[in-house]
């Protein structure tokens, strides 16, 4: 398996499990406009297929206003580059992807790097290679997690996609991710296990709604 296909599967795999189209553009420039307005739009009222997902740093687009409703309360930004290092993977691992991870400030420390602590995270990514459509169709055929489920028909989030849900220590996590183009985009949410299923994953597809736009070039 060539070396890139190996690191994406893995940043796949790895990003489904909590712990606790368009054609894109590649580089290291921010995307230059201001944050859409926040609609809080269903994941299964947005045509992903019109996104024009770029694959360069998109966090300053993502409205405060979608943090705000898919976590129920303020967050910090961690924002992290193609071949960065960050404490919003395990162990620091080098990032082959352009990404953000909100989360409530941690009271203790030690609870920073830990995507489960506190009431919960949303991030969103998209992988810095390009993706081909047969690369795209084996992410989502990778196997899942013991503990993790597809969530059924669920809508799409580029073509193809996936949706998966799993639960951890006391939190639960809905990612859905999909190729836009050559642009690999996905997005999570990790709320506490006592908010019920489907309304995780309705804030869930409205949160990469946001993602989606965030990262995309705006339609005119």
């Amino acid at each position: 398996m060539p070396t890139v296909l190996r690191a994406l599967l893995l940043s796949a795999l790895l990003t489904l499990v909590p712990v606790a189209v368009g054609v894109a553009r590649s580089g290291d420039e921010t995307l230059s406009r201001d944050p859409a307005a926040y609609q809080g739009t269903p994941l299964a009222e947005f045509d992903t297929a019109k996104a024009v997902v770029q694959r360069v740093p998109f966090c300053d687009l993502v409205p405060a206003a979608a943090v705000q409703e898919a976590l129920g309360e303020d967050a910090t930004l961690t924002a992290y580059g193609n071949g960065e290092t960050s404490d919003a993977f395990p162990g620091g691992d080098v990032a082959h992807e352009y990404g953000c991870r909100y989360a409530p400030e941690a009271a203790d420390p030690a609870e920073a790097a830990d995507p489960g602590a506190g009431t919960g995270e949303a991030r969103g990514w998209v992988f810095a290679p390009p993706v081909t459509t047969g690369t795209a169709e084996q992410l989502v055929a990778a196997p899942l997690a013991q503990t993790c489920t597809a969530l059924p028909a669920a809508p799409a989030y580029g073509s193809p996609s996936t949706g998966v849900l799993c639960p951890g220590d006391g939190v639960q996590t809905v990612t859905f991710q999909g190729l836009f183009g050559d642009a690999w985009l996905a997005c999570s949410l990790t709320l506490p296990a006592t908010l019920a299923q489907d309304e995780l994953v309705d804030r869930a597809g409205r949160w990469c709604v946001a993602v989606a736009q965030a990262a995309s070039v705006p339609l005119t």
